[in-house]
């Protein structure tokens, strides 16, 4: 809710303020803390970072106040296979535990 009303007061200013998200688990050190986890069926930090890039190089106007899901996003950019992003690729991913599939 910060972001939605943060986005509001700044946007006249042209300052954009977005969420971002994952579409599926992510593959970090943090995953160690949660047992069950197999890492084979995460995506790896690099579809954040891809996202996170294509989310601020665009201008203020064209994003804001929004809840990104990086798969989302890398999609409307034209991107189409995100296997690149799989630890597995052969593997079915895990979904995110607060993102709907």
């Amino acid at each position: 809710m910060m972001t939605f009303g943060i986005a509001a007061e700044f946007s006249e200013s042209g300052i954009a303020f977005n969420c971002l998200w994952p579409r599926t688990i992510i593959k970090t050190a943090a995953l160690a803390m949660i047992p069950g986890i197999d890492t084979d069926r995460c995506r790896t930090p690099e579809i954040v970072t891809d996202a996170a890039n294509a989310i601020l190089t665009k201008e203020p106007a064209q994003l804001c106040g929004q809840f990104c899901i990086d798969e989302e996003i890398l999609k409307s950019e034209g991107m189409t296979n995100f296997d690149k992003y799989a630890v597995n690729p052969q593997m079915e991913l895990v979904p995110d535990l607060y993102v709907e599939q």
